[in-house]
């Protein structure tokens, strides 16, 4: 595959997933997007929409990770950020392929809490988001440094920016707005990847593309 198309699935992957989120939040009965996490969708008749949908975006993102290599290798960034891409892409998959537990009314008969124990494929579930998260938050400090040496300062700024918006907004102390902030973390992340993509995928990161170091 080419490195065009390989960049080209770090832009689509974000509004993919949010794409298909929105239909089915629209869609399936008894989800209130104000109320019920994104994970719970993967659940009930239909949930196959949502775990596809978990595992097409994670793919994306590995065939970005590819491609982010090939423009990258060698130089700053050029071996951790692709790697550290892919588990961004992996962690998506492990999260979809093991559904979390019910919960929060959703789907019909969960109960209207918390789940009362956390299963083995909830536990598994968790530890896919961890892993997608904590990856995106590491490649923005890894891509911090290129981007300084590079002389780019907006995207250096953004490096700073992006991961410092979506703690806030992931860690703001109001349990009842937690599945809508879940979304605007979702857009943070998926709005730089696809920024960095469209950059790296043009004329405008030829600079960036040619930043050498004699680390990685």
């Amino acid at each position: 595959m080419t490195t065009s198309r390989l960049l080209a699935a770090g832009i689509a992957a974000g509004p993919v997933f949010l794409t298909v989120w929105l239909v089915q939040a629209l869609t399936r009965d008894g989800f209130d997007p104000t109320r019920h996490p994104i994970s719970l969708l993967g659940l009930g008749p239909g949930g196959w929409v949502q775990i596809a949908n978990f595992v097409v975006t994670g793919a994306l993102l590995i065939g970005f990770a590819v491609g982010l290599r090939r423009v990258l290798h060698p130089g700053r960034a050029g071996t951790w950020a692709p790697v550290l891409f892919a588990l961004n892409g992996i962690g998506l998959i492990v999260a979809g392929v093991f559904v979390t537990d019910a919960g929060a009314g959703f789907p019909a008969g969960a109960p209207e809490g918390a789940p009362e124990s956390i299963s083995w494929h909830g536990l598994l579930h968790e530890v896919g988001f961890v892993t997608a998260s904590v990856s995106w938050l590491a490649v923005c400090v890894v891509l911090l440094r290129r981007f300084r040496a590079a002389g780019r300062r907006g995207w250096a700024v953004a490096c700073v920016v992006a991961p410092l918006l979506w703690i806030v907004v992931g860690a703001w102390p109001d349990a009842d707005s937690l599945s809508l902030r879940l979304v605007l973390g979702t857009v943070i992340s998926f709005g730089f990847t696809a920024a960095l993509a469209a950059t790296l995928a043009s004329a405008q990161g030829f600079a960036i593309r040619n930043v050498s170091a004699s680390t990685p």
